[in-house]
């Protein structure tokens, strides 16, 4: 019997007990099914983190005010100043954006949205890009004269104005701890936090953007805790990120008050976090593909009791060994396959459904869905070894008697 014989021989018997071989698949669709989706998924919930940091600049030092035993001095906060003796002094250095933060909440007479308020310059938006959906951002004439001007974000004005065209030049009350402050509303940008933001809405903290000058009187206590230092390249930053510390130990007159990191350097660890938690996930929900085949052996020794006769006349008629574990180990093979073709359809369909739920964007790669049907052969053929086999040995003269 060649190949095209036994496929034939296997699809009939599938087709001749349709419940039971779908029952026998329900294990290798369910395995196939869930490891594609969650694999799925969490390529999407991957490519979805990683493309909150494609509006942000990659060539960038993070320079922070480090605590040593708690004796930062408040002549060791950074400042304005330093921010364009980096510019000035360093070469490499392209732009230089420092920044303050403070939590509180933006006000108006109706209503309030809790929201970080970031004390930055004009320069941030080389940084970051930021989507005005209404008005301006901040100009370097707002931050050199520190007008009393807002930009606030669409979940934010969501909140408090209904629309973004609505906000603008409307007066809002900032409030952080016992500090009020008097703002205008002058542009509106898109939520930096994408469709999180959204999915999250009023949980999730509004933000907005006031002149660093203004936030020396809005924000209490406002210090300067941490530059981001734009570069051309990254080719020598470990040398220019000795620089500017060097430069500020020298300006401040201390010594191990300051560090200086790639500010990315994090998107490889997550990277892996991500890709090992994918993977220990998509292999516990791989166990039920395991307990698929056994559910495959274990039907596949019932079709060789069932067929002891049929075997034993085979090989009366001239069937070699070889014969008889072809056709029973492509019965198997064909199970697997249909089930494992199943299961891939169901699982891509479930993780566009799940992705659409909660705005991820489903991220099926050809590898996992070669893997999943390169899988399902794996378990058709190790499964049904042993019965193809053990159907393979049987004696014909014992075969012809059983009942």
């Amino acid at each position: 019997m060649n190949i095209s014989e036994s496929f034939v021989s296997a699809l009939q018997s599938v087709r001749a007990n349709k419940m039971r071989s779908f029952l026998t698949m329900l294990g290798i669709i369910i395995g196939i099914s869930s490891v594609i989706t969650i694999v799925s998924i969490g390529q999407g919930g991957k490519e979805a983190i990683l493309g909150e940091f494609d509006d942000l600049g990659t060539n960038v030092i993070n320079v922070n005010v480090k605590s040593v035993d708690n004796e930062i001095e408040e002549r060791d906060y950074l400042t304005l100043k330093d921010a364009r003796l980096v510019e000035e002094k360093i070469p490499e250095v392209t732009t230089v954006v420092p920044a303050s933060y403070g939590m509180g909440n933006i006000k108006t007479d109706k209503d309030k949205k809790f929201a970080e308020i970031d004390g930055v310059t004009h320069n941030i938006t080389k940084l970051m890009k930021l989507e005005m959906l209404a008005g301006r951002f901040l100009s370097e004439s707002d931050i050199e004269a520190a007008r009393n001007v807002i930009v606030i974000d669409n979940i934010t004005s969501k909140k408090l104005f209904k629309r973004p065209e609505d906000a603008i030049g409307q007066k809002v009350k900032v409030t952080i701890g016992d500090s009020n402050s008097n703002l205008t509303v002058i542009g509106v940008a898109k939520s930096t936090g994408g469709d999180m933001a959204e999915m999250f809405g009023d949980n999730y903290p509004g933000v907005g953007y006031i002149p660093i000058t203004t936030g020396e009187r809005v924000i209490p206590d406002a210090r300067i805790v941490m530059f981001s230092v734009m570069l051309e390249n990254m080719d020598n930053s470990n040398e220019v990120a000795s620089k500017i510390v060097h430069l500020l130990e020298q300006t401040h007159r201390n010594k191990g008050k300051y560090s200086a990191e790639e500010g990315f350097k994090e998107l490889d660890m997550l990277n892996n976090v991500i890709n090992i938690f994918t993977m220990v996930i998509g292999a516990i929900a791989g166990i039920s593909l395991v307990v698929g085949g056994i559910g495959v052996m274990n039907i596949m020794l019932v079709s060789v009791t069932e067929r002891t006769r049929e075997i034993g006349i085979r090989k009366a008629l001239g069937a070699k060994n070889k014969d008889i574990m072809l056709q029973f180990l492509t019965e198997s093979l064909i199970l697997c396959l249909i089930g494992g073709i199943i299961g891939m359809s169901l699982g891509i369909s479930l993780g566009l459904v799940v992705g659409k739920i909660i705005n991820i964007p489903l991220g099926v790669s050809p590898s996992v869905i070669l893997l999943a049907v390169g899988f399902s052969s794996a378990v058709g053929i190790f499964f049904g070894l042993y019965p193809a086999n053990k159907a393979a040995k049987l004696d014909p003269i014992e075969a012809l008697r059983y009942e």
